[in-house]
């Protein structure tokens, strides 16, 4: 079921990567080099494809919202199962895991239509 709407999902999506790219510092693993820089590449890279977003906080509106929420889905997973994958769980996964599966849960849950500032909706 798809209750959140759009303009929800963008701000959470800033946040989110803002978060994440904070994470390192907030919980105590920048000194575990990959997961730092899984951490910053996925936050930074949320954050910038949601600035190329066609929704309501996007900025330059080239991303239709449904690839949006395939990347959501598919970046949450990877961003998930990165320490197993990566080998870098036994120092640190959970905010991994944690980030990730908000990720892959906020791709099933955020509603296709967008409402643009023309105030129409626009199906993804």
């Amino acid at each position: 079921m798809r209750f959140l709407p759009s303009r929800i999902h963008g701000a959470i999506d800033y946040l989110w990567g803002v978060a994440l790219l904070a994470s390192p510092w907030l919980f105590g693993f920048a000194d575990v080099a990959t997961a730092k820089w899984v951490a910053v590449v996925f936050g930074a890279g949320a954050i910038l494809y949601s600035a190329f977003t066609a929704y309501e906080l996007g900025m330059l509106r080239i991303l239709p919202m449904s690839l949006h929420l395939i990347l959501d889905g598919a970046a949450g997973a990877l961003l998930a199962a990165s320490p197993f994958l990566l080998g870098f769980s036994e120092r640190v996964y959970l905010p991994h895991l944690l980030f990730g599966l908000f990720s892959v849960v906020a791709s099933l849950v955020t509603r296709m239509e967008v409402t643009l500032a023309t105030g129409h909706r626009e199906p993804a």
